[in-house]
């Protein structure tokens, strides 16, 4: 069942900017993403809380040369946030 999705834009690995969603689902053994963009498709490992899934997408982009990545939660269960949450940044650990 998706619990939550949130956007997360950045710059992809040619330097054009893109925007996708990372669809966080839950079930009875935690929280796991899922994230696809042009040909790339992953499944995050499954995680106890959703900042875990995200960081773990983050770092899957990162390896794919994704840069100045930011996320913010668009939607929670059936409740749309209107965009009203404040972006986190991610930097890239080397």
């Amino acid at each position: 069942m998706v619990f939550e999705v949130h956007h997360i834009e950045g710059f992809d690995w040619d330097m054009r900017m893109f925007n996708r969603d990372v669809a966080v689902d839950v079930d009875e053994n935690g929280y796991s993403g899922s994230f696809s963009y042009e040909g790339m498709k992953f499944n995050t490992e499954t995680y106890p809380t959703v900042q875990e899934v995200l960081d773990d997408a983050v770092r899957r982009l990162h390896r794919k040369s994704f840069t100045e990545l930011r996320s913010r939660i668009n939607k929670r269960e059936d409740r749309y946030l209107a965009e009203r949450e404040d972006w986190v940044y991610y930097k890239k650990i080397a």
